[in-house]
């Protein structure tokens, strides 16, 4: 979640060029139709419909997490078995044709850090379904897990995330629906999005306390952490986060799609007090406090800046000069533009012996996310590594 305080807060022929939006959606990415033509009535979607606009984004989402795992050029696309009543627009395909590309190019520079995929496996819900005329949007949500294949010996068995979608279909002139769009509607990064958040430039208070920007080479020189026998549980921290990870704790709000940043930070809040972190009551906006429950949460229980600031000011952590020192109970945050302002924080549930950490987190729901994938997702974030 950003700071609450600042903003309220077929044949595949590779294209170059970067998959920023997916597909830029309109229908505007029709052809146009000729002067005089037969047009049907607005279209209407019935059952078969949806479940086939079901279909089609299962196999959308399934093509792109599967060019995690074999580069998506040794099998014939799902998404090439559509056709009629539902399919890909041909901006559509060509866009698709791009985000494989570029999804082929980050497991390749996956497999330069030492990490590969064996398998994956991708489902799609429709969550609803609305149609304005001759559009329809879908809203999905895409569960995927994938299996670390054993390149050093010691990863965790599976990462997955969650993630929701939106989808434009459009129909034509015989009305027929074609995918005119696909639209990311979480705040976070999952492992085959294709791009960055887009986040707002707040103000920066520079009067604040400011984190110390942590190297992203690995290895790390060495900064072992006592994972027990201390004051903290940091196996509960863990543990906290990868039962809530997907499922969240009812006993506190869920920030997702509330216009305030995501739920990422009010997330690694509650891992940490589920370890020890005692509250600090007071007022809400002081980021000296720090206190969340179902009925009110400090700013610093929830913004990423404002629980820095806390952090920081109450020497409940101590900045981390490279972010593969980071181990069990440690918590990393991005600034994704560079711009001083910090936006999406996680917790590191798994650290593997050669020292490489694993992050889950919220917006959008992540499991045990490698830093090594991270990293090659958003090479040119600042990144913050915080020893808690």
């Amino acid at each position: 979640m950003r700071s609450r305080k600042l903003t309220r807060t077929r044949g595949r022929a590779t294209i170059v060029g970067a998959a920023a939006a997916s597909i830029a959606a309109g229908a505007a990415l029709l052809p146009t139709w000729n002067a005089g033509a037969a047009v049907v009535d607005d279209p209407t979607v019935d059952a078969r419909t949806r479940a086939t606009f079901q279909r089609l984004a299962d196999a959308v989402f399934t093509d792109r997490t599967q060019a995690l795992v074999d580069g998506g050029q040794s099998r014939k696309p799902l998404t090439d078995g559509f056709s009629g009543d539902v399919r890909l627009s041909s901006r559509a395909a060509r866009g698709e044709d791009t985000a494989l590309s570029t999804l082929d190019r980050r497991k390749d520079l996956l497999a330069r850090l030492g990490e590969r995929y064996r398998k994956a496996d991708t489902a799609v819900t429709l969550d609803a379904t609305r149609v304005t005329g001759r559009t329809a949007k879908a809203a999905v949500t895409e569960t995927t897990t994938l299996t670390y294949d054993k390149v050093r010996g010691d990863e965790p068995r599976t990462t997955g995330f969650q993630a929701r979608h939106e989808l434009t279909f459009t129909a034509d002139r015989h009305g027929d629906w074609q995918l005119t769009g696909i639209r990311d509607t979480d705040q976070g990064v999952a492992v085959n999005t294709l791009a960055k958040p887009s986040v707002k430039a707040p103000a920066v208070d520079d009067t604040m306390p400011s984190a110390p920007r942590a190297a992203t080479t690995y290895p790390a020189p060495a900064k072992p952490k006592a994972v027990t026998g201390t004051a903290l549980d940091y196996k509960a921290m863990a543990a906290y986060a990868e039962k809530y990870w997907r499922n969240y704790n009812k006993d506190y709000p869920d920030f997702n799609g509330q216009g305030a940043g995501g739920d990422c930070t009010n997330f690694v809040s509650q891992s940490l007090k589920a370890g020890g972190w005692k509250h600090a009551p007071g007022y809400v906006y002081d980021y000296t406090k720090w206190f969340g429950n179902a009925e009110i949460q400090s700013h610093s229980f929830v913004g990423v800046n404002e629980w820095s600031w806390f952090a920081q000011n109450s020497k409940r952590t101590t900045g981390l000069a490279s972010v593969y020192q980071m181990d069990v109970g440690d918590v990393l945050q991005m600034d994704f533009d560079k711009n001083g302002s910090k936006d999406h924080t996680m917790i590191v549930t798994y650290r593997s012996p050669q020292g490489v950490p694993y992050l889950t987190y919220h917006s959008s729901n992540t499991y045990r996310r490698s830093l090594a994938s991270i990293i090659a997702s958003d090479p040119n974030a600042a990144y913050y590594a915080y020893r808690t």
